[in-house]
């Protein structure tokens, strides 16, 4: 039987948790994930931990923050003036924003903190920070 190596593009089951057990994501309610190896399609501990893996095996594996997304990066946090915003949105922690910079290019935010005349916001994965857990189903390799 064969097993997953680099470059394979394979179909994965996936439940993805929180340190404290929380679902943050899971695909078992949908079509599995698809995605080719090597591309930076998936973040380096769920890739590392399909390798080797056959068709219909499961395992769970522990992900440190440093092979998912990484520690939260202070210089992603900015500065907003509130009439910098459109006017019909009422600026509360948690709200995402997009930002389109003059190439054309969007990024995503999460307003941090909302102060009188300023908003914190916030360019970090939502994930960042965060250790992993993830039980992982191999459905098919390509």
């Amino acid at each position: 039987m064969s097993q997953v190596k680099e470059n394979d593009t394979v179909k994965v089951h996936y439940t993805g948790k929180l340190s404290n057990g929380q679902v943050f994501d899971s695909s078992l309610e949908r079509e599995p994930l698809e995605a080719t190896l090597g591309q930076g399609m998936l973040i380096p501990g769920f890739e590392k931990a399909i390798i080797d893996m056959k068709v219909n095996e499961k395992k769970t594996v522990s992900i440190p923050k440093e092979d998912a997304y990484g520690e939260v990066n202070k210089e992603l946090f900015h500065e907003v003036k509130k009439e910098q915003l459109p006017d019909n949105i009422e600026p509360q922690v948690g709200m995402g924003l997009t930002s389109r910079a003059e190439d054309g290019r969007e990024y995503q935010f999460r307003i941090a903190e909302v102060n009188d005349d300023n908003i914190i916001v916030d360019g970090n994965h939502p994930l960042a920070g965060q250790d992993l857990t993830f039980e992982l189903e191999l459905i098919e390799i390509k």
